[in-house]
C-alpha cells in the first residue's frame, strides 16, 4: 500500500487529468474499497457497480479533495461508502435479509477475488496467503477483506483477542517475507 503522501500525491495527479496515476491510484486502493462495499452491499455484482460509480467520482472529484481534512482512503471510502448505503436504500435486494448466505461465501473462500482480473502484484500477494495455513488464510481474509474485528475472528475460531492479534501479526509478517518486502 502506498504511503499517505504518496497518495495525496496521485490524487493531485488525478486531478490535473493524469490516467497513469489514476491506474496507479485504482491499483492501490481498490481491495480496500471493494471491501468496504462489499460488506455494505453483501453481493459481488453490485460491489462492483458501485466501485466503477465510486471511481468516476474519484476522477471527477480529484481536484477538490483537501487533505488538510481527511486522509486520501478516508476520502475515498466514503465516497465508495455514500454510493454503497444509496444503493441499499434504492434495491432492497441487496439486504441481507434476502441473501443471508452471501457474505459467508465471501468471508469463507480462500480466493475471493478468483474471478477478477488479477494483477501480478496481486496474484503474488494470493500465491503468499494461500502458503498460509488454512485457518490463517481464512483469519487473514476475514480480517482484510472482509474488515471483521479482531473479536469477531475470536468468537469465530474460539480464541482469545490477544492469541487472534497474534496470529494475524504472524501470518503478515509470513506474507511480507514472501512478498519480499
Amino acid at each position: 500500500m502506498l504511503t499517505p503522501a504518496e497518495l495525496v500525491g496521485l490524487i493531485e495527479a488525478v486531478a490535473k487529468g493524469d490516467q497513469a496515476a489514476f491506474e496507479r491510484l485504482y491499483a492501490a486502493t481498490r481491495a480496500k474499497l471493494y471491501g468496504v462495499v462489499l460488506r455494505i452491499l453483501r453481493r459481488q455484482d453490485l460491489a462492483e457497480e458501485v466501485i466503477q460509480e465510486a471511481y468516476v467520482k474519484i476522477w471527477n472529484g480529484a481536484g477538490r479533495f483537501d487533505p488538510a481534512l481527511s486522509s486520501p482512503i478516508t476520502w475515498m471510502v466514503s465516497i465508495a461508502r455514500n454510493r454503497a448505503i444509496d444503493v441499499v436504500r434504492k434495491k432492497s435486494e441487496a439486504s441481507i435479509e434476502d441473501e443471508p448466505q452471501a457474505m459467508e461465501v465471501a468471508a469463507e473462500s480462500t480466493d475471493p477475488l478468483a474471478r477478477r482480473e488479477m494483477t501480478e502484484e496481486l496474484k503474488r500477494l494470493l500465491e503468499c496467503i494461500g502458503r498460509l495455513e488454512p485457518d490463517r488464510q481464512r483469519l487473514v481474509l476475514l480480517a482484510y477483506y472482509n474488515g471483521w474485528s479482531r473479536e469477531q475472528l475470536a468468537e469465530k475460531f474460539a480464541a482469545p483477542v490477544n492469541t487472534v492479534k497474534t496470529w494475524l501479526r504472524r501470518s503478515m509478517l509470513e506474507i511480507r517475507e514472501c512478498l519480499g518486502l
